[in-house]
């Protein structure tokens, strides 16, 4: 279960082709792809906890930065849920 403060929820990750047109489903791949990961947690809190983990425990927390470098990257690392199903 977790300690309430931090606890994350379940955290999809996803893959599909990068659309030149993202509104348009029928439009042509752009030959990239896109991975979405998305990690909820229940406050700000676990995200502030999620973060102290990875770069004070994760050996290769440094490995990921360098390898992000080479990516187009989008990152968020943190937004309010405003509507849920949950």
């Amino acid at each position: 279960m977790g300690i309430p403060d931090i606890r994350g929820m379940p955290s999809p990750l996803s893959k599909a082709p990068e659309l030149e047109n993202p509104f348009d489903p029928s439009s042509a791949p752009t030959g990239n792809t896109v991975f979405i990961l998305s990690e909820v947690y229940e406050t700000p809190v676990g995200v502030q906890d999620h973060f102290a983990q990875a770069m004070g425990n994760w050996k290769d927390f440094p490995a990921l930065g360098a390898w992000l470098q080479k990516c187009k990257v989008t990152g968020l690392p943190a937004a309010p849920i405003v509507h849920s199903l949950w």
